[in-house]
């Protein structure tokens, strides 16, 4: 690769080039092109060391993240000021996930100078896409959690809203799937192995944690009865920072995320007596913490390190906070005044045994001023409708990892329960069912209990999952304090999945209606004048099929199947799980698949099935639907009578960069989960966002989508969740719906017999068995319904014009999914986090006292 080399620093005895050394050097803002060229040569020789005949790919790729760094610093130092010397009120969010995606294009994109660096690095030679390709997406999340995490990191920064994201920093993130021979197969997600340009340790700020061990009363100096917690062991906890920028304004708020390490990290005195692993098993040992994603839990071991994990962050993060409290001299007593601290999940939900410990234990607060502290510092996000989701550790896990938070839990309960008998007199099974400790079968700690008791607020994430929280999962709760209830449906930043996303059509939005979408999503609505327009519908569909075309590319290198273009691309990529319904689809398939082989006068669009989505690894029916639909592809694509009607892709290794490629090139978007199981999906939104077409069950924030884009630019099927629930009660025999339907029975009996397993009909008996005699999430009651609305898609898609209207509308409706409009909600009704505008710092500001 030749890069061709602006005036580099190659004669070291040139005063002249020293001092113009030093002038590129010390201008670290300046975002003009030519200024961008030095700097990026720059940090190619002093911070990678390398000269362009000896530099890879990656050094390229580091010496321009550090480029763009330098640039965010400026405002990121600025935010840090304001915030310092004003006190400001302060999120502080706290989530076990972030699935922040890759940073680069995003953060150039922010800070307004993506075209002018592509031209910068084009002129020196250089291709923009194969350094951006050299990123290592950080993989700090399993899905929609830690992807929504990410999207209101960014909308808190483009609202001005100032923040603190507080995670853990897992060496290892969510696993690479491959597929091989049709399995999933897990590897090592090692994306620190060449270091991460983004972020900055901070080990100044590095904190002690205490796990395990005992708890002994004392007297204090003041004849004070006082706990003090005797741990068994010490981790150390240290942070490191990424800038987080908002859109074309001069905020930068931060991600903290946690990394655990061993105070002492090596015992001469074990390695000089010949006990060689014992010298390094503390740093080993400590290290665990922030090692996986979410350990594999089925053991005792496995259950102590998950709750050791999220203890880990929520405690390094509490102390953070009150550090913080120490920096701008502002007093513990006014700790909720300071901050207000999101619970995103149950993950966190510790915190609220942590902060009472600290306060009551470490600043000696009274129990009543703490507890009022603590319930006015948190609020609780609830983001599942499956009880067994709801995590509940056992007594006796909970007392070996944190024997203090225990009795502290003990007592919260205790004078919790005391007002509700109060409240609900003689009610003896309300009192069980509210209880922090559930009796049932052995003891466990509710923690989402815990988060309700603790909390000032508690919000679901879409209209219905709102509503069946106040009415089943919490409804004792709500009945005790309905004031703390409310709905924040979730959003998603047009930023990364619009702007960043599909900048083919995010061009032809701007053209029409200018960019002030990108900050104001609702002005989209400007976008429904030209849905009937011939010639706007046909660049619209140029743009589709181009995106379409880069897809098929990625599918073919990804997989080796060869996809038309031209077909209609029907996508589902979410997490695969039995509620999300995936085996429906494939259902569906091979239903198309017997009409084709059966009916020489049955018709079909052109249709490409794509799926994406990783099983949990212990997750052993999940990872088996995986291997159906490699299955039935293999079949499919194979076969020379109808491989030209249809094809079944599964891309592996689903994530937000793969995300960026798919969203953009869907016609069709699968949102077909058991009607009442899904809290909301933010998937569902990317692809409205994106001018595709939901087919969807009347689930999670399906119904909003559905509202806002017009009944009719949405195909609805499927039993609603009070229909669901009415069928559970009565009785559901999804045998009988088998008998009855003799298209449903021809495309079990295939899975059953083996046709698609070359005869063994083994293989696939445990889904089969599973539908015909339990079928959970109720896929035989809705097959029809969603085979019947299939129908209606194809006559839909045959219409290119009237499609493409649907296809319009969709993204001109889908203003109220930004999470800009979710974070507003949050700070307005729930946080009462006021704006803070920040103005850069010039020169003068930044050496201010250091002369």
């Amino acid at each position: 690769m030749n890069v061709r080399v602006l005036s580099p620093p190659e004669d070291a005895r040139s005063e002249d080039d020293r001092l113009a050394a030093d002038r590129v050097a010390a201008d670290r803002v300046d975002l003009s092109m030519e200024a961008f060229k030095h700097a990026f040569l720059d940090n190619l020789f002093y911070v990678q060391g390398k000269i362009p005949a000896l530099a890879t790919k990656r050094d390229y790729y580091m010496a321009l993240a550090f480029t763009v760094r330098d640039r965010m610093l400026h405002r990121w130092i600025s935010t840090a000021e304001a915030y310092t010397t004003h006190g400001s009120r302060t999120v502080a969010y706290l989530s076990a996930e972030f699935l922040m995606g890759p940073h680069l294009g995003n953060n150039l994109l922010n800070l307004g100078i993506s075209e002018e660096v592509r031209r910068a690095v084009g002129e020196l030679g250089l291709d923009f896409d194969e350094m951006a390709a050299c990123e290592d997406e950080p993989g700090l999340g399993n899905g929609g959690l830690g992807r929504l995490a990410a999207c209101f990191l960014d909308s808190m920064a483009t609202l001005e809203i100032p923040s603190i994201g507080y995670g853990i920093r897992y060496e290892f993130g969510i696993f690479q799937q491959e597929i091989v021979d049709g399995w999933q197969v897990e590897r090592t997600d090692k994306w620190l192995r060449f270091g991460n340009a983004w972020e900055i340790a901070r080990p100044e700020w590095a904190v002690e944690v205490k796990l395990g061990g005992s708890t002994e009363s004392y007297v204090d100096h003041e004849g004070r009865m006082r706990v003090r917690w005797v741990p068994h062991r010490i981790v150390t906890g240290v942070p490191y920072d990424t800038p987080i920028l908002g859109y074309r304004v001069n905020t930068a708020n931060t991600l903290r995320l946690w990394k655990a390490e061993a105070p002492e990290s090596f015992d001469f005195s074990a390695f000089n007596s010949g006990d060689y692993y014992g010298a390094v098993n503390q740093k080993v040992t400590s290290e665990n913490l922030s090692k996986v994603l979410y350990p594999n839990d089925e053991s005792v071991k496995g259950k102590e390190l998950r709750l050791e994990q999220q203890y880990f962050f929520v405690c390094c993060s509490l102390q953070d906070m009150l550090r913080i409290l120490r920096v701008q001299q502002i007093p513990v007593s006014r700790f909720h005044e300071k901050f207000a601290v999101q619970l995103n999940d149950t993950h966190p939900s510790i915190a609220v045994a942590e902060l009472m410990r600290l306060l009551v234990d470490e600043h000696a607060m009274d129990w009543e001023t703490a507890w009022s502290i603590t319930r006015r510092t948190f609020a609780y996000t609830n983001h599942t409708l499956l009880p067994e989701a709801l995590e509940c550790w056992p007594i006796a896990v909970f007392a070996q990892v944190l024997p203090r938070h225990l009795e502290i839990v003990y007592e919260i309960n205790a004078r919790f329960l005391d007002e509700v008998r109060i409240r609900f007199f003689g009610d003896e099974a309300r009192i069980a069912r509210l209880s922090l400790i559930d009796e049932n079968g052995g003891r466990y700690v509710r923690m989402a209990h815990l988060a309700c008791v603790g909390s000032h607020a508690v919000n679901g994430v879409a209209d219905l999952h709102s509503q069946l929280i106040r009415q089943n999962l919490l409804k004792d709760f709500y009945d005790l304090w309905p004031e703390k209830f409310s709905n924040k449906t979730n959003g998603v930043t047009p930023r990364r999945w619009l702007a960043l996303t599909n900048q083919r059509l995010a061009a032809l939005i701007c053209e029409a209606i200018g960019d002030g979408w990108v900050k104001d999503l609702g002005k989209l609505v400007e976008l429904e004048k030209f849905a009937a327009d011939v010639q706007f519908q046909k660049s619209w569909q140029q743009i589709k099929r181009s995106n379409k075309e880069d897809l098929a590319v990625l599918a073919r290198d990804r997989t080796g199947v060869s996809v038309d273009p031209d077909s209609l691309f029907d996508v589902q990529v979410k997490r695969i799980h039995e509620y999300k319904r995936q085996h429906l689809n494939v259902l569906h398939i091979i239903a198309l698949y017997h009409r084709l082989k059966s009916d020489a006068h049955f018709d079909m669009h052109p249709r490409t099935f794509i799926f994406g989505g990783k099983a949990a690894p212990g997750y052993h029916l999940a990872k088996l639907v995986i291997k159906l639909i490699t299955a039935v592809g293999d079949v499919v694509n194979r076969d020379p009578q109808v491989r030209d009607r249809i094809k079944v892709v599964f891309l592996p290794n689903f994530n937000v960069t793969n995300g960026q490629r798919v969203y953009p090139a869907a016609d069709l978007s699968e949102q077909i989960s058991t009607a009442g199981k899904e809290a909301s999906g933010t998937g569902n939104m990317k692809f409205c966002m994106n001018g595709a077409l939901t087919i969807g069950t009347q689930d999670g924030a399906n119904i909003e989508i559905r509202r806002e884009v017009g009944p009719e630019n949405f195909f609805m099927f499927g039993l609603t969740a009070a229909e669901v629930e009415g069928l559970r009660r009565a009785g559901y025999r999804p045998a009988a719906f088998y008998e009855s339907n003799p298209e449903l029975r021809q495309v079990l009996d295939l899975i059953r017999e083996g046709f698609f397993s070359r005869g063994d009909p083994t293989q696939f008996r445990s889904i089969v068995d599973g539908l015909l005699h339990w079928d959970t999430y109720m896929l035989l009651a809705d097959f029809q319904s969603y085979v019947d609305c299939q129908t209606q898609v194809e006559q839909a898609y045959r219409d290119a014009q009237h499609w493409s209207r649907m296809s319009i509308l969709n993204v001109a409706r889908s203003g109220v999914f930004s999470s800009d409009r979710t974070i507003q909600e949050y700070a307005q009704e729930i946080w009462r986090v006021p704006r803070v505008p920040i103005r850069l710092l010039s020169q003068n500001d930044l050496t201010f006292g250091l002369a």
